[in-house]
């Protein structure tokens, strides 16, 4: 069931974050779908309650020009079926303006994100105000972004820039917006902390107080980069070296302090690349692509349910069902 964003915040907030992960294929949606019920190696497994979770399945720009949107939107529909269970937001990641409107515009998204923190405060303002009269005309919530993430993802390339909590009142005031994407410390890709770096719990919590209460934070760039699965790359010929992501352990703080929503791409990526560069190493004469992608699909699932372990949305997804039956 295709639900709001805001219709998982109001659930979640000071208890547990929802994770918001990016697909960009088959094998990822199926896994996805999987690991949010529990489900690990088949679509026919039983759903296991207590590591379901509601999710949010988030569709970047360049998913979207990776082939086509509407095979991407196909997919979803279809695991929608497959898996009645589940309930989850489709979400645009990082859009521009442009493509806000193209996914309001198309009726299948219940959530955009209008990315113009590159811009100083005012224009992003304007820019923020004018997708969120069009999105809320239809029903559709919006989150923003204020602060700047360092790191490269895709196309997106940022240098760090803290979030101030004085612009961020202004900023939601003035924009509408519904949940706001922070500038705590956390960055894109697989290169996000040296020494013993962190979350800058100070800053969150300075801009949780000055927000309305309740008001839902999000969290970008918080893949973990696990060393064991940056091992297994590294030993099946991969050359990442010095990766490093923000540690699991600190989701859950942040959640007490109003994140509600954090976004993990990277780490997707790395559980892909490990798997089937293994796969290949393994068994160099195989040249069917559907035993990697198996193995990739039950080893995802594994990776989402753990995920959803530390955000403390695991076994959350029975009571956000009676939640929304009954609202």
């Amino acid at each position: 069931m295709i639900v709001t964003t805001n219709q998982l915040f109001d659930q979640a907030y000071g208890k547990y974050a929802v994770g918001a992960y990016n697909i960009n294929n088959l094998e990822q949606t199926v896994g996805l779908f999987r690991g949010n019920l529990g489900k690990s190696k088949s679509n026919d497994d039983p759903v296991d309650p207590t590591r379901s979770a509601p999710f949010i399945l988030q569709i970047s720009r360049g998913a979207r020009g990776y082939t086509d949107k509407r095979f991407l939107e196909a997919m979803i529909r279809a695991a929608d079926e497959i898996f009645p269970e589940v309930i989850f937001a489709v979400h645009l990641d990082h859009g521009t303006e442009e493509a806000c409107y193209d996914c309001i515009d198309s009726g299948f998204y219940s959530s955009v994100m209008i990315d113009a923190s590159h811009e100083d405060l005012p224009k992003n303002i304007e820019i923020t105000r004018r997708v969120v009269d069009r999105a809320h005309e239809k029903g559709i919530v919006v989150e923003a972004e204020l602060g700047q993430l360092g790191g490269v993802e895709e196309d997106i390339v940022g240098s760090v820039c803290l979030t101030e909590p004085k612009e961020a009142v202004e900023f939601v005031e003035k924009s509408g917006c519904d949940s706001l994407a922070v500038a705590i410390g956390t960055s894109h890709g697989a290169y996000k902390f040296s020494g013993k770096q962190g979350l800058h719990f100070d800053v969150l919590e300075e801009i949780q107080k000055v927000l309305p209460e309740g008001y839902p934070l999000v969290m970008h760039g918080s893949s973990s980069v696990p060393k064991a699965w940056v091992d297994r790359i590294n030993n099946a010929g991969g050359k990442l070296k010095d990766a490093s992501g923000v540690d699991e352990n600190q989701y859950l703080p942040a959640a007490k302090m109003g994140v509600c929503k954090v976004n993990i791409d990277t780490d997707g990526r790395l559980v892909w690349c490990a798997i089937h560069r293994e796969s290949f190493r393994d068994d160099p004469e195989n040249f069917d692509l559907r035993p990697p992608g198996k193995l990739f699909m039950a080893a995802y699932a594994e990776y989402i349910a753990h995920k959803n372990g530390k955000l403390g949305s695991a076994g959350q997804l029975s009571a956000v069902a009676s939640a929304l039956k009954g609202s």
